[in-house]
């Protein structure tokens, strides 16, 4: 009953600290602007950023804490603490003690060093410059100093400081527009608007400073497009949501100064929300290493333990009786038994000290050194440069560096990673004619430009039509195929040809023209030249139908647009003389081949991505037209009939482009009858004031007016990939590494790119693409998704896609070694976000992963930031693999905290993955040597120094235990205490740690050349349980060896004078020297890469250890003085090492060189090729060095429908005319520091087309 009544107490004690707790939890935040008594009784966060983890106070004891926690550090601390009693141990406490102290303090630095790194970046961050109103006044103060309910001002192109109520802005309407590249990583711009009624503040800074209200909104959450939240003024109540709310990380464009109060500042913001927690990150060699030395303690205790035995069994048969030779201890009983027990008991502690060697401290020294030094290898390396920025990769962290040379998934961002967000005009298609294609006169072959700027010649051919390839998509898909599928052949051009066809067409005379478009079909420009109607109908359309605003910029027009893909398309029709150059709410004017033409604008029927397409209706000359743009698959089920030869020509067009990674856009118009066009506006404005199924009946008023459309043609954009993106994902494939692509994009523009990069294959057997809307659709489709896997591999024959190297039978100078390098077949997987919150619920997981896991590639698309860690949480969790993410905004923070590395591009979306990460490189190809070069050359390096060192240290300590059975295992030691001290101090430590600096088995060309080198790093068959026990194996029977040849030796050794040799100093100096030199050759037999360190470490270590042995012994006087030079002296001592040396190596390399010669892996072949290479480099001609570029095949087109902006365009905004300026303010018109909206025109009545709602992912 007593155990009861405290049960429930202490339950009754646990439910008031939970309530407790959920009370301190915020629940709702109250903020009153200028008014900081009152915020500050709610101790909201600051908004000072602090990642790092010391301070000059607390880093000695906090990292001292820190490292003790490590169980080899603590395990060495207990044996120091031992080696301070005297009647224990034998060796001098300094053993212990310098390795230790060594160890905290090169760690110590390098922790201090990590966290100066951290220390800086929040400087940085937090010194950024803000204009705060204080006391009525504006001043400049550091975002750390900005607190909630300041009010700040912010000026264009600026960063905001923390997440702020919009309360004034420049712009007409309470406007102002922001780039959210660091929180989304999309790069079009989106607008915000403040409340009506604090839009007249203006800039008004005393009216600013009086704003009184009290905001009341939700608590801190990561919810990026989501804000509740009410303003209580002047006894009125407002609604606040996203739209009024400008977050933390996002840039102000196109806005003059806005105003603004802070809501949430520094941990609280939404970024930082989103950027998830900083994980302490192990290799897996590091976790590895701790269960090895665990068992090596287990192994040294079960020594010291067998030690104790015998010892006590030795005392109590004859020990007992020699006690007038060697006294027992005056702690030990004198009973026999009883003191054998106790002096048993005591060399336990003993042996724990003398062999504790077996547990190297200097392993972790050596580890943490040859990790930061392959950091500055990393840092160095020129060919990791971006010489455009001159921005170099960099190791932010120096300890995983082994790690990436066993990545098994990769998961990435999309814009700005892949791509360059950079969207180019490429192709066009115009009354079935294509333009962009430069063809050869003399072959009627195609050329085309490749990734590093130089032109090749691609022949095209048609491949067999019954290909197996196929898409496989849900009912719900809209993608279609494409029949025969295109094969490349690629051949270099001369330089004469380069010349001749890569002359880009000369658009100088027209004054609008930018320097930075290309276009190399010339039959474009001739055709305009000629006035061919079709193309100037083609291209006035482009400078008519969208929603970009112009803008004057010291003299020059500039655009500003929602996404880039529109942007591309106006800029196009601009550089070919059809110029965009500025709007109204009722008006559109271009200049037409420098002829200004005025459009009035009577509606515009905005995107969505829904529709899929815009229009636009224009007036001129009193002709009525409709301009309208949109996927292909959508314009063509709205054509009038009687175009099928021109819609056949387009869609072969359609299908090239697609095929060829473009995005593909069809363009169509109609011309509209007066009448007509005045009742149906006034149907539009009964639909969108309609109460009883608006959207529905505003979806059919744009269907009826969108139809009987004349095709005009189609564009092909290209979202310019970063250079070298394809060839970097085809040999991370060919290495082992699956790919999976998590973008923010739509599913057609990441499919396309996709395409593009390579990601995606024709050779692949099926596209699986998931995109239900419900958990059960989701399971059904994931469900039939792995049927169809199983089948094909229970159906299909097994397929390796290892590199294979073979050898002619003709001689070594016919080699024909190749890399079977592109995998062929497989599955890819597309899922789009509002699935994928399905598919990640605990019931679908592991279903969902069992079918991503068997593709060769998978591609998320729609997916928030949360998503994307939770991807990579998902594969850690379940498949025990090596992840790496990589990504260039804030919105990939997460997911590189998340994964085992993260690595960040220096792009164009600021620093906030480049702070998260790991490592950082400027593209994304870089990530190519960094994982096949300094990757694999590290995991290499580190396992082969662990197998080394642990070969050295088990032959070192167990001639300790073999000493033991002839000194009445009473823990005296073999070698000289200070011998034992500096053995892994300076006599082995530099060759191995040369070794686990500079060590290759092949060099970097070839590295990169055979990606399957990579392999072994996936299956951790360099180092692993298996070749620990080998190499511990290896240092037992070395210590035999060691041992019993000299013991045998000097057993009943005699001088030449006659005198004895078999003393204990000189046997224990004689094995100590055999020692050093066994070590020392296997570490040469080791060694495949020889530089001038290796050299120098090697050899010097050898000739260090005669001197330093003369310097202690013979000038500091040790306990072992003139024991070596005597043995030196003698012939036996030479006999013996050599008779040892040869013992020990003869059977390693004859090991060696028979798997070498017999089973040969392919490092041993490359290697081969490549010393041959190095000989024959003289007279192998250049074609058998080069391996034939990839081209960029044609691909089974899921075209991309409309891409453009992810949301609602700008088209409200235009033809309400809140987002205009007048062209020419009356005199003395301004309020508040802004210029007045009245308008000329402002009593025209325009029409709006509201598009219908969606909901979006």
């Amino acid at each position: 009953m007593a155990e009861d009544e405290t049960k429930v107490e202490a339950e009754k004690d646990t439910a008031v600290k939970k309530k407790k707790e959920e009370e301190e939890k915020e629940t709702e935040r109250r903020i009153k602007p200028n008014n900081p008594e009152f915020n500050a009784q709610f101790n909201y966060a600051k908004n000072y950023i602090k990642t790092s983890k010391y301070t000059l106070l607390n880093f000695v004891p906090y990292n001292l804490f820190e490292q003790f926690q490590r169980l080899a550090n603590f395990y060495f601390l207990c044996l120091l603490v031992l080696q301070l009693i005297p009647v224990i141990s034998s060796l001098t406490p300094v053993t212990t003690a310098v390795p230790l102290i060594g160890v905290l303090m090169v760690t110590g630095i390098k922790d201090a060093y990590d966290d100066f790194q951290r220390h800086r970046s929040d400087n940085q961050v937090n010194r950024r410059k803000s204009y705060v109103l204080r006391n009525g006044q504006l001043a400049e103060e550091m975002w750390s100093k900005v607190e909630v309910g300041d009010v700040i001002r912010m000026e264009n192109n600026q960063f905001v400081a923390a997440d702020v109520l919009l309360l004034s802005t420049s712009e007409p309407n309470g406007l102002c527009y922001i780039e959210t590249s660091e929180l989304d990583g999309e790069t079009n711009l989106k607008s915000k608007q403040c409340l009506p009624e604090t839009e007249d503040f203006g800039q008004d800074v005393g009216r600013i400073g009086s704003f009184q209200g009290e905001i009341r909104c939700e608590p801190p959450n990561n919810q990026l497009n989501k804000f509740d939240g009410t303003l209580y003024w002047e006894n009125q109540t407002h609604s606040l949501d996203n739209d009024k709310i400008l977050l933390r990380g996002c840039i102000l464009r196109n806005t003059q100064w806005c105003y603004g109060v802070v809501i949430f500042a520094g941990k609280d913001t939404k970024l930082m929300m989103n950027s998830g927690k900083t994980k302490f990150k192990r290799t897996s060699i590091d976790r590895l290493l701790n269960f090895i030395i665990l068992g090596i303690v287990f192994f040294l205790l079960s020594m010291c333990l067998f030690c104790t035995v015998a010892c006590g069994i030795w005392e109590t048969l004859t020990g007992q009786h020699f006690r007038i030779y060697l006294p027992w201890d005056s702690l030990v009983p004198p009973e026999p038994a009883g003191g054998a027990a106790v002096i048993a008991l005591l060399v336990f502690f003993s042996y724990a000290i003398v062999l504790n060697t077996v547990v190297p401290i200097s392993l972790y020294v050596s580890v943490e050194v040859i990790r930061l030094c392959q950091s500055f290898l990393i840092n160095w390396d020129v060919a990791l440069c971006y010489t455009p920025t001159g921005v170099h990769a960099k190791a932010r962290t120096t300890t995983l560096n082994e790690e990436l040379g066993q990545i098994e998934y990769i998961f990435s961002d999309k814009t700005g990673t892949l791509t360059q967000n950079i969207m180019t005009f490429n192709k066009c298609s115009i009354a079935g004619r294509s333009f962009g294609d430069i063809i050869d006169p003399r072959t009627g072959e195609s050329l085309e430009i490749s990734e590093s700027g130089t032109w090749v010649r691609k022949k095209t051919k048609k491949s067999s039509s019954n290909r197996n390839a196929n898409l496989r998509t849900s009912p719900e898909a809209t993608a279609d195929l494409i029949g025969p599928l295109d094969e490349t052949e690629v051949n270099l051009l001369s330089d004469e040809e380069y010349r001749q066809y890569t002359r880009s067409v000369d658009l100088s005379h027209n004054p609008y023209h930018e320097s930075s478009f290309k276009f190399y079909d010339h039959a474009l420009t001739d055709a305009l030249d000629a006035s061919d109607p079709s193309c100037e109908l083609f291209f006035r359309l482009l400078a008519l139908c969208h929603t970009v605003m112009s803008e004057d910029k010291n003299g020059k027009l500039e655009y500003q647009a929602q996404s880039p893909d529109e942007a591309a398309l106006v800029s196009a029709a601009r550089n070919f003389g059809f110029v965009f150059l500025s709007r109204t709410p009722n008006s559109i004017t271009i200049s037409a081949k420098e002829n200004e033409e005025v459009y009035e604008l009577l509606c515009i029927l905005d995107f969505n991505n829904v529709r899929k397409r815009m229009s636009v209706i224009l007036k001129r000359d009193g002709k009525i037209r409709l301009y309208c743009k949109g996927a292909d698959s959508i314009i063509y089920e709205r054509l009038k009939d009687g175009q099928e030869s021109l819609k056949y020509h387009t869609q072969e067009h359609l299908n090239k482009f697609a095929g060829e990674g473009l995005r593909t856009l069809c363009l169509a118009y109609k011309d509209l009858d007066g009448e007509y066009f005045q009742d149906w506006k006034a149907r539009h404005h009964e639909a969108a004031i309609s109460l009883d199924r608006r959207e529905e009946k505003l979806d059919a008023i744009y269907e009826e007016i969108e139809k009987d459309l004349i095709l005009l043609g189609a564009t092909a954009i290209e979202d310019k990939l970063q250079d070298g993106v394809p060839q970097t994902i085809a040999n991370l494939a060919v290495a082992g590494i699956k790919i999976w692509v998590l973008t923010g994009d739509k599913q057609e523009t990441a499919i396309n790119i996709g395409y593009s990069c390579q990601l995606l294959t024709d050779d692949m057997l099926d596209i699986f693409i998931i995109d239900a809307h419900t958990a059960s659709e989701v399971e059904d489709q994931l469900k039939k998704y792995r049927e169809e896997i199983r089948n094909v591999n229970a159906t299909s024959q097994p397929q390796t896609n290892l590199s294979v190297v073979t050898f002619s039978d003709e001689g070594v100078g016919q080699d024909t070694l190749s890399d079977a390098g592109e995998p062929n077949g497989g599955f890819a997987l597309v899922i789009n976000g509002h699935s994928l919150v399905w598919a990640l619920s605990p019931k679908f997981e592991q279903l969902f992963l069992e079918v991503a896991s068997q593709c060769k590639s998978v591609i998320c698309c729609r997916v928030t930031p949360l998503q994307k860690a939770l991807v990579v949480d998902l594969v850690k969790r379940y498949k025990k693999a090596v992840t790496l993410a990589v990504g260039d905004g804030a919105n990939d923070v997460s997911m590189i905290k998340t994964a085992h590395i993260g690595v960040g591009i220096s792009g164009q979306e600021g620093l906030q993955a480049v702070l998260a990460s790991d490592y950082s490189v400027a593209q994304f190809r870089f990530l190519e040597r960094l994982l096949l070069v300094h990757g694999r050359w590290s995991y290499y390096r580190m396992c082969k120094f662990l197998r080394y060192f642990f070969y050295k240290n088990f032959a070192f300590t167990l001639c300790h235990f073999w000493f033991a059975f002839f000194v009445a295992f009473s823990a005296q030691t073999l070698f000289d205490p200070m011998f034992i001290s500096v053995y892994n101090l300076f006599y082995t430590s530099m060759p191995v740690l040369a070794l686990g600096i500079f060590e290759q088995d092949v060099n970097a060309v070839n590295s990169i050349k055979f990606p399957r080198l990579y392999s072994p790093g996936l299956n951790n068959a360099l180092f692993n349980k298996r070749e620990f026990f080998r190499s511990a194996l290896h240092g037992f029977l070395t210590s035999c060896v060691l041992f019993f040849i000299p013991f045998g030796a000097y057993y009943n050794g005699m001088d030449q004078d006659g005198r004895s040799m078999a003393d204990q100093q000189t046997f224990g100096s004689v094995v100590a020297t055999i020692l050093v030199i066994v070590v020392t050759v296997q570490i040469c037999l080791d060694t495949s890469y020889w530089t001038m360190f290796n050299h120098v470490t090697i050899w010097g270590s050898l000739i260090f250890y005669f001197l330093l042995q003369y310097f202690y012994n013979f000038v500091i006087g040790g306990e072992y003085v003139g024991a070596l030079a005597k043995a030196m002296g003698e012939p036996m001592f030479y006999f013996t090492s050599l008779l040892t040396i040869v013992v020990l190596m003869l059977p390693v390399m004859a090991w060696r060189f028979y798997w070498v010669d017999v089973h040969p892996t392919l490092s041993d072949k490359v290697r081969f090729k490549q010393r041959h290479d190095a000989k024959m480099a003289s007279k192998r001609s250049d074609h058998d060095m080069l391996r034939t570029p990839s081209a960029r095949r044609s691909r089974r087109s899921i075209r991309s429908g409309y891409a453009f902006a992810h949301q609602e365009g700008f088209g409200r905004l235009i033809t309400s005319g809140k987002i205009m300026r007048p062209r020419n303010p009356k005199p003395g018109a301004m309020s508040n520091g802004r210029t007045s909206n009245l308008r000329p025109d402002a009593n025209r009545v325009s029409v709006v087309a509201t598009a219908p709602s969606t909901v979006e992912v």
